[in-house]
């Protein structure tokens, strides 16, 4: 018997799994001004006929290069620590999260590079196989080979993605582009955060959970496109809260949200009751608390609030399909009214 053979629970090597790791917006949006200052904006890249269109600055989910030829480049990377105890299905929840970015932009994917950090010393190679398998897996569903990647030796597992993608340069999805009048759409229910985090704590498994976060926003993202939507996000690990706000802060725009249309996964609401509240959704609710207005419990908000990974597109317009959850208002000052 050697030291791989004893069993061992992925999610038990990180205090949190997912995107619920995220470093909290707050304190993300304070560490790149800081960083970054002026140089966040739009600049020219020093390569002739080839300019950064978006990038830090709006909040968008990836950076976008116009090629000059009708066409954009759509560039982004997206990695976590073990959000399941299988291998195989994080491989592939991280892959579809990574992928979702550049669907999240209206592109498509062409080349993804792995990400991979492992406790050599700690896992057998044989599950740090299983996840990159997973990926691959969800990979091909999307027609992107994956062409290689990095790995390092680390104490906390990490995988996930580095995606380029290519866009049409008239019909990119865009943070900044949602308008007063338009419906708001949600395409998968929410609610794996605290599912996630019941996961984690009690060894329960949540096939519907899994599967969603392994679903691909291909298929909404096409559909958005088709049906003419311009305004566009994925909703990860700032939450539905998190992610409309960034979207009506850039757009200089409100909202309005009708919890009872909110979609969310069988067990949510109960998991909830039952305290199993990740620390990133708490964190997401207060991020965005001053810009609510409501008369919902606390415990309603937290849903709302709850740390997504790999979660749906959030469209601005009616998209065949997709939930409408709310409407966008006149701005300027981005307020959320739930009622």
């Amino acid at each position: 018997m050697t030291k791989f053979d004893v069993p061992v629970r992925l999610t038990s090597f990180t205090s949190g799994g997912g995107c619920s790791c995220k470093v909290p917006a707050g304190e993300l949006e304070s560490l790149l001004m800081h960083a970054y200052g002026d140089h966040a904006t739009p600049v020219p890249i020093a390569v002739p006929g080839v300019a950064l269109l978006w990038g830090l600055e709006g909040g968008d989910d990836a950076a976008v290069v116009d090629l000059g030829d009708g066409r954009c480049l759509v560039s982004t990377t997206d990695f976590f620590p073990p959000v399941v105890d299988d291998p195989y299905d994080w491989g592939r929840i991280a892959a579809a999260n990574a992928l979702s970015d550049i669907y999240a932009m209206g592109g498509e994917p062409i080349c993804a590079l792995n990400l991979l950090s492992w406790p050599t010393d700690q896992l057998a190679p044989e599950l740090a196989e299983a996840v990159l398998r997973g990926g691959r897996a969800v990979c091909d569903l999307a027609h992107c080979p994956v062409a290689g990647g990095h790995s390092i030796r680390d104490d906390t597992p990490k995988y996930g993605l580095a995606v380029t993608g290519i866009a049409p340069r008239d019909r990119l999805l865009r943070n900044d582009a949602a308008v007063s009048g338009l419906p708001l759409g949600l395409s998968k229910p929410l609610g794996v955060g605290i599912l996630n985090n019941r996961h984690k704590a009690t060894g329960e498994r949540f096939p519907d959970a899994i599967e969603m976060m392994a679903t691909l926003n291909d298929e909404a993202s096409r559909a958005a496109l088709e049906a003419g939507v311009r305004a566009a996000t994925d909703v990860t690990g700032f939450g539905l809260l998190g992610h409309l706000y960034k979207m009506l802060r850039a757009s200089k725009v409100s909202a309005r949200l009708d919890p009872a249309a909110v979609p969310y996964l069988d067990g949510a609401r109960a998991s909830l009751e039952a305290g199993f509240v990740p620390g990133g959704t708490r964190a997401n609710l207060e991020w965005v608390r001053s810009h609510l207005e409501t008369d919902c419990e606390e415990s309603e908000l937290l849903l709302l609030a709850d740390a997504q990974t790999s979660g749906g597109l959030l469209v601005v317009g009616e998209v065949p399909g997709v939930p409408i959850i709310g409407e966008i208002t006149a701005g300027p000052e981005p307020l959320i009214v739930i009622a």
